[in-house]
């Protein structure tokens, strides 16, 4: 798909925000803006939105006759998120807190979220960090990327969101020397036609962009394999770049060094592996401009010292009420005093990192004594 058509990818829609209120209608139109929700709808919100309930006729048989499902329109005070990975599923439990008279308040009910239906988020109080993340979902939609890592001795496929990366094959081969040149060349054909019938798979089902990467010139050679037997996505490979290690790992070795910027500039995981690997880059020179764990980054934000607050996902999602408001008081006083936050999925690897800190690490404008 050419660059200029991707203007017309979905984004998150924003229909109405009363801050005032502590209210915001949103339209998600992508699995993306899914995850957005997820991490941003907490306990104790209240969520409003189109469902089925089954109501029950209030009749006294000796055996209770079965409910008829039928539409309506609810309010649900938060107890739980879910989200399906897999299957792209999020769902808002809870109990009632508003609905038609058929529907007794303060029963539980779950609503299974939509794509391209609206829902209301009812929050005592948004973060500046919450409507931040809405508005760059609604601004922005990062196009999912095919990475393929190949050489020598297999390939692997995964694509980009902007929680992770997504694995879809790994496969390991050994090809002949290249002392067997003949051997070699035929035996490098049916690989690469075993490669491309992997990629089309993939590519059928989202025809996104492709980037190649790999350890010596066997990505060059696939990536001219492609222009001859399939011209059609020859044209979305926008890039191709060394690694030094193959499959998955050249994968994140891609992601963690920067080669894949080009293709990549919008994607978020690409901010948030940056800014583990200097934090992990201060922490492993014992530099003093660098602090982790909650009391620790507290003390710096109080005299103005944070610059960049690194905050794991879970750290908001997955905290008791009292341990979020006071992470959330940390995230104003660090707003306050001119710092940045940055909140980084633990779904991908430099949230797991991040996560092995205690989930939280600054980056500080000077040293603390």
């Amino acid at each position: 798909m050419l660059a200029s058509e991707w203007k017309r990818l979905k984004v998150l829609k924003i229909l109405e925000r009363n801050l005032k209120k502590g209210s915001v209608k949103i339209i998600p139109e992508t699995i993306d803006d899914f995850w957005h929700l997820y991490n941003i709808i907490y306990k104790n919100d209240e969520v409003y939105a189109h469902t089925t309930r089954e109501i029950k006729p209030e009749e006294k048989y000796a055996r209770p006759r079965r409910g008829e499902r039928i539409p309506v329109f609810l309010g649900v005070k938060v107890e739980k998120v879910t989200w399906d990975r897999l299957l792209g599923k999020l769902r808002v439990h809870g109990t009632i807190c508003e609905g038609p008279e058929i529907v007794p308040t303060g029963a539980h009910h779950t609503l299974n979220i939509a794509l391209n239906t609206p829902l209301t988020i009812v929050k005592r109080e948004w973060a500046k960090h919450q409507i931040e993340r809405l508005e760059r979902a609604s601004k922005t939609s990062e196009r999912p990327i095919i990475i393929v890592a190949i050489d020598d001795e297999g390939y692997a496929m995964a694509t980009t969101t902007q929680f992770g990366v997504e694995v879809k094959v790994e496969e390991s081969i050994k090809l002949p020397g290249k002392l067997e040149a003949e051997k070699r060349s035929a035996a490098t054909k049916e690989y690469f036609k075993k490669a491309l019938n992997s990629l089309r798979q993939i590519w059928a089902t989202t025809p996104n962009p492709v980037v190649i990467i790999g350890v010596g010139f066997v990505k060059n050679d696939f990536a001219k394999f492609l222009e001859n037997e399939a011209a059609d996505i020859a044209k979305s490979v926008i890039d191709v770049k060394s690694v030094n290690n193959g499959g998955v790992a050249g994968i994140y070795e891609a992601l963690r060094s920067g080669v894949l910027l080009k293709a990549t500039k919008q994607l978020r995981i690409v901010e948030e592996t940056e800014i583990m690997e200097e934090v992990l880059k201060r922490l492993g020179k014992g530099e003093p401009t660098i602090t982790y764990g909650f009391e620790e980054v507290e003390k710096a934000a109080k005299v103005g010292a944070v610059e960049k607050l690194v905050l794991a996902d879970a750290m908001l999602r997955e905290s008791s009420n009292d341990r979020r408001l006071l992470i959330e008081d940390l995230m104003k006083t660090v707003e306050k005093k001119g710092g940045k936050i940055i909140v980084v999925s633990t779904e991908h690897e430099a949230g797991a990192k991040l996560i092995a800190l205690g989930g939280m690490a600054a980056l500080l404008r000077f040293a603390l004594h």
